[in-house]
């Protein structure tokens, strides 16, 4: 009796009867170059991150940092954990704020101010009233204490010459923007006086922050996200759960009722989406203020005049659900020969029902290779060293933006040449060759990070593809099916596949980083050469359907390495001939099951969506009061519908693997055999039935 076992390389060494390319029994790895270079580079992106570690320090990311290169909020500055900016007029906007990069003087205080003044203004308050003195002097440098002196004070920036009401966000103090009526004011003004008694506009402030105010907005809904997350997250985990259990209980239904279940979902999407038409439709009449969109297509009958039909929203509704009818007549037979190799996928999975659960094994993965890239791109940010520049208020100084020491500078001639010139922390930075090529590592650690997801995902599909593949040519099934299967083919391609998987990573990583980099490319030049933003915008689509083809590619590859065991660009080539020379098939099928079992998908999340929007609009009198109060709905609501899309999505693509190999072990097994009691198919007589029906492409038979 052929039976698979661990320590072979593929599904076909042991069945060395049915391998059709006379594969040898003895074990071999494949892509050995590849697999050391993928080794070597998981070694050296450990090292790089120990780097980083030793290097980097995530408080110079998290916390602001003053001019004199302290923390706010840490050692030294306690109690103190907002910057604040001496003059926001000369920060160009929050990108500029936000890196630190602001060329006036920046000071760690507790609290930002909630006034208009200037200094001359408190400077002549001061003889009649010393408490306009004692609430500026907390935004000047510590120990000064002298609010005689005017002309010295504003040029070396002991003191701001000026103070605006201001709230912290990202622990940095920035102007208060209130919209009134359309207008945008500060305090309730629209204008202010600088410390030389010059008139300034608050649109000055707004253009110095510019955004700050959208920003500002992102805040309070993020804050209010917050808490709608802290006051419902225990109903979000239920849903969640409850959208594994149907999840569960669909994939189990499917092994005895996939043609009748299939045909459920189709008509129940199709009920969710005319129930999701109709509510829309519903809020629509209700809120609606223009004059005669109310009337309905019986109403006003046949008319010549096409466009007025469009003009109803109730055409729309009729649009939308007969198209998805005429679409499902249309593709009757294609579904029906779809449904066959879902029930064929049923059968597998019941013999092999621990790959359901591997995608818990990816998830895993996923999240250590998404956790150490993150630490590590954060680790690396904060490597710099602090920067000291030189800040003159004299446009004239030779010596303004060159690097400087806090230590010596006092004792250098500078302050002579350009009086009230500062030492100021400017940035984190280095002039070492490490700090040069930071950029250069954290592409690297893109990179990276890119070759592990896609080697973790492509692990996956060969894992899954080698144990339905041992079930497809098993010849007595479930006897000659080996014993655990997904762990056998896990460790075959651990053992022997490594490089191949490596290999076919590494390709897609590449073209997802130039994807990347046009990306930000794109948004650095949105308001600048048109030319180039065509020339990107088609390199772009180009990368696009570049990568999408070696995903397609790839993943036929991979179900091609489990079979043969062979390496990645023999598979990659034997797959696409094996494809092209079953074109027909692949047409027939390709798009019709991923599109059913999209529905699938989409019928788990709905249900489990529309369950949640009752339950959240507080529609299910039963538990009513059980019902949170939130802000808004959506937010809780949108977490279980993208949750239980994405647990519905790990079940299902499972399923898709295990039709995607079963289809391509039915293209070899076809054009390998013939049916008679030498050459037998091992295929189902119903899958025969259905699929051998469909012709192949000229090409039938290789050479």
């Amino acid at each position: 009796t052929a039976r698979l076992f661990p320590a072979q390389s593929s599904v076909f060494t042991h069945h060395s009867n049915q391998n059709p390319k006379g594969a040898s029994p003895k074990e071999y790895c494949t892509d050995v170059l590849c697999c050391v270079l993928f080794i070597i580079v998981i070694f050296g992106y450990v090292a790089l991150g120990t780097v980083a570690w030793i290097h980097g320090d995530p408080r110079k990311v998290i916390y602001p940092t003053d001019s004199s290169g302290q923390f706010c909020g840490q050692k030294g500055t306690a109690n103190k954990t907002i910057l604040f900016y001496f003059n926001i007029l000369k920060c160009a906007s929050p990108a500029v704020l936000i890196n630190l990069q602001c060329p006036t003087t920046q000071m760690c205080v507790s609290n930002c101010p909630d006034r208009f003044a200037t200094y001359t203004d408190m400077q002549l308050q001061y003889r009649f009233n010393k408490s306009h003195w004692e609430y500026y002097k907390q935004f000047c440098k510590p120990g000064f204490n002298n609010p005689k002196k005017v002309i010295t004070v504003l040029r070396d920036e002991d003191c701001p010459s000026m103070i605006v009401p201001s709230r912290p966000f990202l622990q940095r103090c920035f102007p208060d923007f209130i919209t009134r009526n359309g207008t945008l004011t500060v305090a309730n003004k629209t204008a202010f006086k600088d410390a030389l008694d010059t008139a300034r506009s608050v649109t000055e402030l707004r253009d110095a922050a510019n955004g700050i105010t959208g920003i500002l907005d992102a805040k309070q809904l993020g804050m209010k996200v917050v808490e709608d997350y802290a006051n419902s997250w225990y109903w979000v985990v239920i849903g969640l759960i409850i959208a594994l259990v149907v999840s569960l209980i669909f994939i189990l239904l499917l092994r005895f009722t996939a043609g009748f279940l299939l045909w459920f979902i189709i008509i129940a999407v199709i009920v969710l989406v005319a129930y999701g038409i109709w509510h829309c439709y519903s809020e629509f009449t209700a809120l609606r203020e223009t004059p005669g969109a109310d009337v309905t297509i019986s109403d006003i009958g046949f008319q010549t005049d096409v466009h007025v039909y469009l003009q109803l929203s109730q055409t729309w509704l009729v649009f939308c659900e007969s198209s998805i009818v005429l679409m499902l007549i249309f593709l009757r037979n294609r579904v029906r020969i779809a449904i066959a190799l879902l029930k064929e996928g049923s059968k597998a999975i019941s013999y092999i029902t621990s790959a359901l659960f591997y995608p818990v094994i990816t998830f895993l993965l996923l999240v250590i290779c998404i956790s150490y890239w993150a630490v590590t791109a954060v680790f690396l940010a904060s490597s710099g060293e602090a920067v000291y520049k030189v800040m003159s208020a004299q446009p004239n100084c030779k010596y303004t933006n060159l690097t400087c020491s806090p230590e010596t500078f006092n004792s250098t001639n500078i302050t002579k040449q350009c009086p009230g010139a500062q030492c100021l922390f400017a940035f984190y930075g280095g002039e070492s060759a490490y700090h040069r090529y930071i950029f250069i590592l954290q592409l690297s650690n893109l990179l990276v990070f890119l070759w592990l997801v896609n080697f973790t995902i492509a692990l996956g599909q060969c894992t899954i593809a080698g144990a339905f593949a041992s079930y497809y040519w098993a010849k007595r099934k479930p006897a000659d099916i080996p014993p655990c299967p997904v762990f056998s083919s896990f460790t075959r391609a651990i053992r022997y596949h490594t490089g191949s998987l490596a290999f076919g990573s590494l390709i897609l990583a590449f073209v997802q980083l130039i994807r990347i980099i046009l990306e930000y490319l794109d948004h650095k030049l949105k308001a600048h050469n048109v030319f180039a933003r065509f020339l990107l915008c088609c390199l772009k689509c180009c990368f696009w359907c570049l990568e999408r083809f070696i995903r397609f590619m790839n993943r036929n590859a991979y179900i091609m390495i489990a079979i043969y065991g062979k390496n990645f660009c023999t598979s990659a080539r034997e797959a696409f001939y094996l494809l092209m020379r079953n074109v027909v098939r692949v047409a027939v099928l390709d798009k019709v099951t991923d599109f059913l079992l999209f529905l699938g998908k989409l019928l788990v999340a709905g249900s489990v969506g529309v369950v949640a929007f009752f339950f959240f609009t507080h529609k299910i009198p039963i538990i009513q009061e059980e019902v949170p109060v939130l802000n808004n709905y959506w937010v809780p609501l949108l977490t279980v519908v993208f949750g239980s899309y994405l647990i519905a999505h790990g079940f299902f693509s499972v399923y898709a693997m295990c039709v995607d190999t079963l289809f391509l072990c039915f293209c070899e097994d076809l054009e390998r055999n013939d049916g008679t009691p030498a050459k037998p198919f091992l295929m189902s007589p119903g899958l025969h039935r259905i699929l051998g029906g469909v012709e192949q492409s000229p090409k039938k038979a290789r050479v």
